[in-house]
Formats: structure tokens, C-alpha cells, sequence
């Protein structure tokens, strides 16, 4: 804490002065007024860390001076370690660093550590090397032995500072301590000379500097904390927050400031006759006659050729190097850039200016005080005609077709010498989208199945050009994954990258990715139907201004920077099915929460076709705007753009038995080939391509790729899934095999456990298979319920019901509320019809505390099933597979229940259906007395 608080408050604004590269060991200036000494004896363990916090500046003529009091009490170990080593930043090149005291109280002893000889150690720090910043900072540092908790650690310390470039003016902040924060003594004062006209300004309401005037100075003091500023809701504009800042500026308006700057960007005989820069601009000039595309031409010169590097050595922080230095070194930050711009403007006869901005401030730039010190950009303004042009030579990638757009300022200050006021900037969308995204997702294999896709997205400006550098230095893997994560972020779920390239014009700064590969269905089921969301707009709207405090009622809501994006995408449906339909808004031309979408879809024969563009100005909504901007966008997402499937679909196992016979999976499985051949290390799509398979009931045809993930990644989850194809194929020395692997790997592994207890048992190993389901059951912790229930299983599948049905009742005794066990308890006693009237309440309780109940109600059909009410079992099985229509055990036993009602030909498609799905259900029901 007291090494961050002495950095922020000895940090100067601004300024450059030639001084000492070695502090400073002096006393106060007289100036200073004395915080109150610390009185160690009054000190408690509840007394505030920070003892003394006393902050105070001073500016005379062009100089300011900035002086820290900071006494910081060592509570504890972690404050002594911290405490250990003294770190107090300045730059030579802007003024002094002089050290008044660095002095331990430790009981009534005061320990003055500058006077026994300990010398700081100078280092440079260039903070700012991995942002391409070379700013000068020199870090005095000591190290201060012998520290013990309770001691407080005082240190008090000066930084001067004096800018060339104020023309004798010069500004200062100091930064408010706030509440919650505590301190013992806290004060933040400035002063400067009667004679001199200084404004000055704080902005937290609360916080009033008392004035008064001493010795020839006027000065502000604010004593104490300042309160916390007003919380704010987060879209709040920048003009409504109150940075805990106290200003003071010699500065008497932004004319002045506009006026003191100007002479720093003039560009007379910046380019010199015959020099490489001439040639630069005679080359532009010779290319086109059009002041627009001159213009263009300029900024990509600077943009392209000379890398951002900011140099703010000596003068550097304001003073810009010029534009022939820029222009042979290659490096310049955006004072350098927008000075090597102005000269090759103005010499293509192209009006322009320099502007100061602030990146940070937007609309709170009006409300600061006037000083250099509110800016931290500069960029040039061009007007050709009646258009006016923003050109920030430190951007990348702008062109002639984007050269309108304007940045994400609010306001600037134009550097005249004859003066100028703070101009606003027009907020406008970019004329051409910064993304365009082209998606053809193919589902004509089965809306089930994996979609094939394919995506062409084309990026502009400084995103096309880390596409470049990407493409450029990146390794396969890491543009394959990098190109899957683009893809996939547009999808909304991962994508299995079969091919893709990666293309940068450099010439228009344009770059596209372009992949095709594989992702899961995107459809899902819910009330009767399978749909699937193709708005890839109006649900990443983010519109939930909080207006409800009576104080935020008035504050309008900022939506975020100018942008501009597109979207076109083509679903392809299965062509032998009819029925498919849109819902939601199909056209759409909206303003929603301040962003424009316009959109327009039709289906057409198999095949939907959607253009969405979405725009936005970042233009406010105004307060009274806010409550109908809110609901017009609730109303467009409850109206999202969805396809939705026929009510009557072909049966899953039917449709996959012909799409092997017709070769329908070609497409997907020519995707999947593709992805392997081009990273045939990648686990992920031998295990993709097994599920395929195994999702169309090919299970030999999925056991390949299998071996191959296990060969390449042997986790316990790929000889889980191989074990599982083992168990359906018949493979029982493989399967027990792998499941064994498996609990190697994992030993708490429920699923390995599963295959191999049911093993044992019917194989007669009863103990072993419930002793190492006991050993977890005993072990505790988050999955001990899963195992009971296993343990249940298992016990079941001994015959021994009872012993089930107890092991479960002490689970559920300590867990009443859970729907797993209750439907366990209920599932147990229906398999071996126990108790139906307890278990018909257990099933019915689990299934009104479920999220998710097809599992409860296939049990509770079950018990309905032994208490043969058929019509209520058919019922139950009908509601399970309406939340989930390929449950294979609800399918298999609404068949038994139909043949039982002698509806023959409808049984018969329910069990062909579960049996192909699930090829071992029909032994598994008869090992419990349930057959057709």
C-alpha cells in the first residue's frame, strides 16, 4: 500500500527539465506545512494503517513542485516485507527527486535512517518496454533493515518538474484519498503565488477545498478524506463520473492551451528538398490527383511504414521529433506520427490540422480543467471539401474505403495559433462493416447429426493486420486453433477444423479466415419440436441499463464505441423432409438500445437463407428513451429468428439405416477424414468421428478410432468410450480390460466402476464388485451419493432388492431432497416390485423436484407397469420421451407396455427402435422379469 501510494503521488503531471540523475537529501521547503508528528504511544491495533497521508504542490511561474508525507503503521509481517524496500520513481529530465526523511518510529525511538549513511541505489525501469515506451523513469531505491511490526515507516519526498513546451505556464493534480479508505492524518493542499492567475478545480462532490492566502500565496486545503464518489451505473457516460482529482492549471482556457501547443506541430520546411521523405511525397502526388485518395495514401505511409514507438526522453513527452527524423528511423509515437502526417498533408496541398484527445476521458474531457494535462493523443484533422477526415497515424490498417470513419472520441482540441475551443467529433457507424462473416452450415445429413460448416470472415483495419502477423509467424497449430476459436466463437460451440487458410491484402488491410470443419447439432428439442436459433444478433444485444435509483434516473446510457459488422448464412436442410418453418422475426429493421439490425430470412425448398448487418454510432439513449429502448429489445428477444422442424420426423435409428444405405454421411464423414489428415496427432477428431458413428449405431465402424485415441491420449475417458463399444459388440475380455484402465487412471471414475460391477456380478463376484464401490462410498465427498446409487444397483442385480432398497433409504434419510435418489429408491423397488405404493410417491416426489424429469417418469411407468395400470405407464413413457425422444429405455418399455395392449404393430417399432439404439436393453429388461 505505501509503495503504490508514494509512486501515484509522486508521479508528476507533466514537464521536462534538465536535473539531477541522483536524488536529493534535503529538508522541506519552507512552504510546507508540517503534518502533526506521530504519536507512536496512541497507536492501538484498530488504528488506521496509513498514518500520515499529507499531499501538497505548489506551481510558481513555469514549476511545479510536488511534496509526500507518508507514514504507513507495520501491522503486520506481510506490511514489514513489503515495507523493506523503498521505491520512489521520477524522471531526471523533468526536474529532481529530493528525499526529505526516511525516519522509523518505534516506540518513542525514532530511528532516522537517512542519517546513518544509507545511500539509495539508482535503477532504471522502463516500465513501459513491452508497450513500446521509453520514458527516462529512474527509480531510487534503498533498503531498509531491521523493520518490526508495529513500527510506522515515515517518508517524505519532493519531485519537481518544469515543461519547456507550457511556454512559462504550467499545471498540477493531486489525487484525492477517498473513503472507505482510513487514515490518522490525511490532507491534500496546493498554493501558488497571489500575483498569479491560476484556476483550479476538484470534482468529487463533497470534497471543498477551504481557500485562504498566506506569506503572498493563495492557497486550497482539503483536510481529512474526501467521501466516496456517487456509485454509477455501469453504461453511465464518462461526463457523469468525478475523478478525485485536485487541479490546478496557469492555463486560463482551452484557447490558451491550443494556442501554447500549436507551435509544436508546425511543418515549415519540415520536409526538405530532394530528402527521401520529398520523394515519398512526390510519389503520392504523382500517383493521383484526388485530394481524398492523396489523403489515403498519406496515412497508410505513416500508419505502414514507421512503427509506433514512443520515445519520451528529454522533451519527448510533449515536444515531437521531427518528421525526418521520424521518417528515417522508422519509430515514432503519436506526436512523431501526427507531425511526419501534417507535413506530407499540407505538402500535398491537403488542409490539416494537429488535434489533442484524450483516449481515456471521452465526454468528460469538457468538464476538466484546461491544461495539456487532460490530453494523451494527438491526430490530425483534414477537411477536403465539406468533408472533414480523422487520420490517427498511429491506427493500422486504414484505407481510401474507411477513411470517413471516425474514432471513438468525443471530443478534441485543435492546436491554432490563433486559439481554439474544444470541437466535437460526429459519432457515425464505419462505412463498410469491420466484420463480415459468410457461414454455409450444412445439416442436410440430419438435423441430429454434425453440421458441416463452412465460414468465410472477412476482418478490415488493425484486425486484418494481426490476422497478417498471425499468418506470418504463427505455427500450424496455432492458427488451426486459432481459426477454430474464430469459428467457434461465431457458432456458439466448438468446431472440429477440417481445412483453412488464412489471407491478408495489405494493400486494401483486409484479411480473411476461411475454414471448414464440423460442429455438433445445433437443434434441440423442447415442446414437441426440434429447433435451433439462426439471430447471431439481436441475442448478443446487451441492453440492461439500471435505472431504479432515483439519482441514475437522469443519466442517459452509453453504448460503447462506433462498429459496424455483417452477417450472411445459409442452412441447408435435409431436401426428403417437409415441414420446416421460421419463427421470430424473419425481417427485422430496428434500432435496438442504440445499435441498428437489419435482417431479412427466407426459407426456400431445403435451404434458409439470412443477411443480418448490425450498426451501431454509439449515440446515448436518452434517460426517457431508456424504458421503451428497454422493452423493444425484451420484445426482439423473445422474437429471436429460430427454424423449427416438422412435428413428425423419421425415427433416429430408421433415418440412420438409410443414410448408411444412401450414403447421406459422406459429406460428414469426408469432414472428419479431412480434419484427421491434416492433424493426425489431434485425439479430439478420432473421438469425434467414434461418437459420429456410434451416434448412428455403427459400432464396429467406430472402434478404430478408438484404438487410435487411446493409443494416442490413453485417458480414462477414451478407454471408457472403447469400453463401452466392447460391451455392445460382446467383447467382455476387452471391455473389462479397458474399464480397468480406466479406474487405473481414475480410480474414483463412476463409470468404470459401473461396467466393472455389473461384470463381476454376473459373473459371480459379488464382494469384489461391491467392496470397491464401498471403498468410495466411505471415501466421501461430491460424487458419494452417485455411488451409493451405484451400490444400490449393483445389489439389485444380486437379487437382493431389500439390501438395495436400505442402502438407499440411509442416503436419502441424510438427503431427502434429492431427486437422483428418490428415483433410484423408486426405480429399485419397481424393478423388483417392492413396496409400489412407497415407491409410486418416491418416483411422483423426484419427479416435482427435477429440472430434467424423463428419468423418474420412465421409473414411475415402470411401477405402474407392476401394478399393471398400462394406460398410466403409457402415459409417463409418452411424457419421458417428449422430453427426450431417444431415451432407449423408455422406448423399449412403451413397447412391451403396447404389446401387453395389444397394439402389435406400434410395439413393434418401439422395441426394433430401443434395440438398435441400445443393443443389450432386451437382456437387461429380462434379467428383471420385463419382456415384450
Amino acid at each position: 500500500m505505501r509503495k503504490l501510494l508514494m509512486a501515484s503521488m509522486l508521479a508528476s503531471v507533466s514537464g521536462a527539465a534538465i536535473a539531477g540523475d541522483k536524488p536529493l537529501i534535503q529538508p522541506a521547503p519552507a512552504w510546507v506545512e508540517p503534518a502533526p508528528p506521530i504519536e507512536t504511544a496512541k497507536l492501538t491495533g484498530d488504528s488506521p494503517v496509513l498514518v500520515t497521508l499529507d499531499h501538497q504542490d505548489k506551481i510558481e511561474g513555469d514549476a511545479a513542485w510536488s511534496y509526500a508525507d507518508v507514514a504507513t503503521r507495520l501491522a503486520t509481517p506481510d506490511l514489514v516485507t513489503r515495507s523493506g524496500t523503498l521505491n520512489l520513481p521520477w524522471n531526471p529530465a523533468k526536474g529532481d527527486l529530493i528525499v526529505h526523511r526516511v525516519e522509523i518510529h518505534r516506540g518513542a525511538q525514532v530511528i532516522d535512517v537517512l542519517g546513518t549513511g544509507k545511500q539509495f541505489e539508482v535503477l532504471r525501469r522502463e516500465q513501459g518496454m513491452e508497450q513500446l515506451q521509453l520514458d527516462g523513469q529512474l527509480t531510487a531505491s534503498m533498503t531498509i533493515d531491521g523493520l518490526q511490526v508495529g513500527d510506522v515507516l515515515r517518508v517524505a519526498a519532493s519531485v519537481t518538474r518544469k515543461e519547456q513546451a507550457f511556454a512559462g505556464k504550467t499545471q498540477t493534480a493531486v489525487l484525492l484519498p477517498q473513503a472507505p479508505l482510513r487514515a490518522g492524518f490525511a490532507r491534500a493542499r496546493v498554493l501558488w503565488p497571489r500575483a498569479e492567475e491560476v484556476r483550479w478545480k476538484a470534482y468529487l462532490d463533497g470534497a471543498k477545498p477551504v481557500e485562504a492566502e498566506a506569506g503572498g500565496y493563495r492557497e486550497l486545503t482539503i483536510a481529512g478524506l474526501s467521501p466516496k464518489a456517487a456509485d454509477l451505473p455501469a453504461d453511465a457516460p464518462a461526463r457523469f463520473h468525478r475523478p478525485p482529482l485536485l487541479e490546478a492549471s496557469s492555463f486560463p482556457d482551452w484557447a490558451a492551451v491550443s494556442r501554447t501547443m500549436a507551435p509544436l506541430y508546425a511543418t515549415k520546411g519540415a520536409i526538405s528538398p530532394g530528402s527521401p521523405l520529398a520523394a515519398e511525397v512526390a510519389r503520392i502526388a504523382t500517383a493521383t490527383t484526388d485530394p481524398t485518395r492523396r489523403a489515403a495514401a498519406a496515412l497508410e505511409l505513416v500508419q505502414e511504414k514507421v512503427r509506433y514507438w514512443l520515445n519520451g526522453l528529454g522533451n519527448g513527452n510533449y515536444v515531437p521529433q521531427s518528421p525526418e527524423r521520424t521518417w528515417a528511423s522508422r519509430y515514432g509515437d503519436c506526436k512523431a506520427k501526427t507531425l511526419l502526417l501534417l507535413a506530407v498533408l499540407r505538402e500535398l496541398g491537403i488542409e490539416a490540422e494537429p488535434v489533442l484527445a484524450s483516449m481515456q476521458l471521452g465526454d468528460l474531457l469538457p468538464n476538466r480543467l484546461a491544461g495539456p494535462g487532460a490530453f494523451d493523443h494527438v491526430l490530425v484533422r483534414a477537411t477536403i471539401g465539406a468533408d472533414t477526415y480523422w487520420l490517427d497515424g498511429t491506427g493500422a490498417g486504414a484505407r481510401y474505403a474507411d477513411l470517413g470513419d471516425t474514432p471513438p472520441l468525443r471530443w478534441v482540441l485543435p492546436l491554432r495559433s490563433s486559439g481554439a475551443e474544444l470541437l466535437a467529433v460526429p459519432a457515425r457507424a464505419p462505412a463498410y462493416p469491420k466484420i463480415a462473416v459468410k457461414l454455409d452450415l450444412d445439416q442436410s445429413a440430419g438435423i441430429a447429426l454434425p453440421t458441416v460448416v463452412s465460414a468465410a470472415i472477412t476482418l478490415r483495419g488493425p484486425a486484418a493486420e494481426a490476422i497478417g502477423l498471425a499468418k506470418s509467424q504463427g505455427s500450424e497449430e496455432q492458427k488451426r486453433d486459432a481459426v477454430g476459436s474464430i469459428v467457434a466463437s461465431l457458432l456458439g460451440r466448438e468446431v472440429a477444423v477440417s481445412t483453412y487458410d488464412l489471407a491478408h491484402d495489405p494493400i486494401e488491410a483486409v484479411a480473411t479466415v476461411k475454414a471448414t470443419g464440423l460442429a455438433t447439432s445445433p437443434w434441440r428439442f423442447k415442446d414437441g419440436r426440434y429447433r435451433t436459433t439462426l439471430d447471431r444478433t439481436v441475442s448478443e444485444l446487451s441492453f440492461e441499463p439500471d435505472r431504479t435509483r432515483p439519482a441514475w434516473r437522469s443519466i442517459p446510457v452509453a453504448t460503447g464505441a462506433p462498429d459496424a459488422m455483417e452477417f450472411v448464412t445459409r442452412v441447408r436442410l435435409p431436401a426428403e423432409l417437409n415441414g420446416f418453418g421460421l419463427e421470430g422475426d424473419a425481417e427485422l429493421a430496428d434500432t435496438l438500445g442504440g445499435t441498428r439490425v437489419e435482417r431479412k430470412a427466407a426459407l426456400a425448398g431445403d435451404t434458409i437463407a439470412i443477411e443480418e448487418r448490425v450498426t451501431s454510432t454509439g449515440a446515448e439513449v436518452a434517460p426517457a428513451n431508456v424504458p421503451a429502448a428497454r422493452a423493444r429489445v425484451a420484445l426482439a428477444k423473445a422474437r429471436l429468428l429460430r427454424a423449427v422442424a416438422p412435428a413428425e420426423l423419421p425415427k433416429r435409428w430408421t433415418w440412420a439405416e438409410q443414410g448408411r444405405r444412401t450414403g447421406r454421411f459422406k459429406p460428414i464423414l469426408a469432414a472428419y477424414a479431412q480434419a484427421i489428415a491434416g492433424n493426425p496427432d489431434e485425439v479430439s477428431n478420432y473421438v469425434n468421428r467414434a461418437n459420429f458413428l456410434m451416434g448412428v449405431f455403427d459400432w464396429k465402424g467406430a472402434l478404430p478410432d478408438l484404438d487410435k485415441a487411446v493409443a494416442l491420449d490413453p485417458t480414462a475417458a477414451n478407454h471408457l468410450q472403447r469400453a463401452r463399444v466392447h460391451r455392445v459388440l460382446g467383447r467382455t475380455v476387452e471391455m473389462v480390460a479397458d474399464a480397468r484402465a480406466a479406474l487405473a487412471v481414475e480410480p474414483a471414475s463412476w463409470a468404470a466402476l459401473e461396467l466393472l460391477g455389473k461384470e463381476d456380478i454376473r459373473a459371480g463376484r459379488r464382494d469384489a464388485a461391491l467392496a470397491r464401490v464401498q471403498e468410495r462410498i466411505d471415501a466421501g465427498g461430491e460424487d458419494k451419493d452417485d455411488m451409493v446409487m451405484l451400490k444400490a444397483e449393483l445389489l439389485s442385480r444380486t437379487g437382493d432388492g431389500a439390501a438395495a432398497v436400505a442402502a438407499l433409504d440411509e442416503a436419502i434419510a441424510a438427503g431427502p431432497g434429492s431427486p437422483a435418489l428418490l428415483n433410484s429408491r423408486c426405480w429399485i423397488k419397481a424393478k423388483h416390485s417392492l413396496a409400489l405404493d412407497t415407491a409410486l410417491k418416491d418416483c411422483t416426489r423426484s419427479i416435482e423436484l427435477s429440472d430434467a424429469a424423463q428419468a423418474a417418469l420412465d421409473s414411475r411407468a415402470l411401477v405402474y407397469f407392476r401394478m399393471n395400470r398400462m394406460e398410466d405407464a403409457l402415459a409417463d413413457l409418452g411424457a419421458a420421451l417428449s422430453i427426450d425422444p431417444h431415451q432407449a429405455a423408455s422406448l423399449y418399455l412403451r413397447g412391451v407396455v403396447l404389446n401387453r395392449l395389444g397394439r402389435g404393430p406400434q410395439a413393434s417399432a418401439d422395441l426394433e427402435g430401443a434395440r438398435i439404439m441400445a443393443p443389450l436393453i432386451a437382456a437387461e429388461y429380462k434379467a428383471f422379469g420385463v419382456a415384450p
